[in-house]
């Protein structure tokens, strides 16, 4: 048993991944772990370095997907243009609701979810639609302005 599967138990990835009727797979089960466990957003490599076992890239891209599309997990742009991935708290199959603020500290580079920072409500033109408004914010954390 590894370092991961002690700290969330089997039976509640189990739990997370049949609500979302996904099948129960080892690999679904490591990378979901590592989301529960991490306080911050994670990006593709972030997850080959963390599992501490080499993982198949496509495995691990098709799972972030899968995710994705069933509401496990949100993406967060990045300045970069890559692309980072982080918990759902209220979200549905194919529609998202993590309506809050992310935070990228520009000194040392972790990307957070500020959940009760909700992003402010924009007033598109007639004729527009938004379907996700994503608000990033760039600076300094609270970790590192204690430094």
């Amino acid at each position: 048993m590894n370092i991961l599967e002690t700290k969330i138990p089997g039976s509640r990835l189990n739990d997370i991944l049949r609500r979302k009727h996904l099948s129960v797979t080892d690999s679904r089960k490591k990378i979901l772990s590592l989301f529960l466990n991490s306080k911050d957003a994670l990006a593709h490599g972030d997850i080959e370095k963390k599992a501490g076992e080499k993982f198949d890239r496509v495995t691990v891209y098709r799972t972030l997907q899968t995710f994705v599309e069933k509401g496990i997990i949100h993406t967060i742009p990045t300045a970069d243009n890559s692309i980072r991935y982080a918990l759902c708290k209220e979200c549905e199959e194919g529609h998202h609701h993590d309506e809050h603020v992310h935070f990228v500290c520009t000194n040392c580079g972790r990307t957070i979810c500020l959940d009760d920072v909700v992003s402010p409500k924009i007033e598109l033109p007639e004729g527009y639609t938004a379907q996700e408004v994503q608000v990033v914010i760039n600076g300094v954390c609270k970790d590192c302005n204690h430094d």
